[in-house]
């Protein structure tokens, strides 16, 4: 039996469409967008026989296994939420909610229901994340003790539609889309924040749009760890950054900051040989394609999306947990939410809830 997969949002989705055409065990039926147009287009392009502009409309009509969410960031919970209400299985692009009340409506409908929900956060599915894990799990840096990560991407080209109307990516307090920072973070850490601390700068490059510029958060963990994470969607900044490091007791971890650079492996009994190792894309790829041959079907193209995917379909079929399960995600948004509430608080200290409590 394949799994039945309706895609919705069809700019982010189409490479969904692509990851989904690939895999074993699964059938793309249906494919969902406001503009009708683009649905109706991407559905006779791809051979999916239901193409919807509602999404109620699909979820009655196209009986559905699993949808995969890839609409506007404030639109995840509520439509996860829905869909677990027919009993249909969410894959969800990040963040997973907007607020606290969606983070808790999230668990109970998971509990409710009995659906699986897995968030989409593919920056833990990237090559130096699995590198990394491995690294640390062998205690080659010893004890985590601080890390940092830096997500800035000048977004302003799409904080207006065509119509000249200010788009949801305007609005969004930037910190509130760490999870691409803190996810790899923490899964390479195994640990979850339980305090934030935020700051932001406000708007200052382009008063027009009143998005606010960057935006800070400064997280304690339950294991006594600090991570700083660094946002930002409308700065002047180029090439786009998206950057970590991780230091521990006995060396550090750190990616490369652009194009020319390297990632950056250091040990302390690397010191009679000055102390730092530089590891190639090509050498971190070569040990992350042997992992993914053990993740994927023979045939699949090896990439963050088709592992996670396909991780995915296969904790539905085997009746297991999603690997990044609804309280998984959670770790990852809600750190995002309270800093942004601590920034609009005068940068107080707020506490990050658990969501196994909710």
């Amino acid at each position: 039996m394949k799994l039945r997969v309706g895609v919705v949002g069809l700019r982010r989705g189409l490479t969904y469409i692509k990851v989904f055409k690939k895999l074993p065990n699964v059938k793309l039926v249906a494919v969902c967008d406001l503009k009708s147009e683009l649905a109706r287009k991407v559905a006779e392009e791809n051979k999916v026989e239901m193409w919807f502009d509602d999404y109620s409309s699909m979820l009655e009509r196209a009986k559905l296994d699993v949808v995969v969410i890839c609409t506007p960031a404030p639109l995840h919970a509520m439509q996860a939420i829905m869909a677990m209400e027919y009993g249909v299985h969410v894959l969800s692009e990040v963040p997973a909610a907007y607020s606290l009340d969606e983070c808790k409506a999230l668990v109970k409908a998971v509990k409710r229901t009995g659906a699986k929900y897995m968030m989409a956060e593919n920056c833990c599915y990237f090559p130096f994340a699995i590198y990394w894990k491995r690294i640390v799990n062998a205690g080659r840096i010893g004890k985590p003790i601080y890390a940092e990560a830096e997500y800035v991407h000048d977004c302003r080209f799409l904080m207006r539609d065509q119509e000249g109307k200010l788009t949801w990516r305007a609005k969004m307090p930037p910190i509130i889309y760490c999870t691409h920072s803190l996810g790899p973070l923490l899964e390479v850490m195994r640990d979850r924040c339980v305090t934030a601390i935020g700051m932001h700068t406000g708007c200052n490059v382009d008063l027009s749009l009143g998005a606010i510029d960057l935006e800070v958060g400064l997280f304690r963990t339950e294991k006594r760890r600090i991570i700083k994470v660094l946002t930002g969607f409308s700065i002047i900044r180029e090439p786009p950054l998206l950057w970590y490091v991780i230091y521990g007791t006995k060396g550090c971890l750190e990616t490369k900051r652009c194009g020319w650079d390297n990632h950056k492996v250091y040990f302390e009994t690397s010191l009679k040989n000055k102390g730092m190792t530089r590891v190639s894309d090509e050498e971190i790829s070569a040990i992350v394609r042997e992992i993914y041959a053990k993740l994927l079907p023979p045939g699949v193209p090896i990439s963050p999306e088709y592992v996670l995917a396909n991780e995915f379909i296969k904790c539905i079929l085997e009746d297991t947990n999603p690997p990044i399960d609804i309280y998984r995600s959670l770790d990852y948004t809600l750190p995002g939410i309270c800093a942004h509430i601590s920034a609009e608080k005068n940068s107080e200290v707020v506490k990050v809830p658990d969501p196994r409590t909710f």
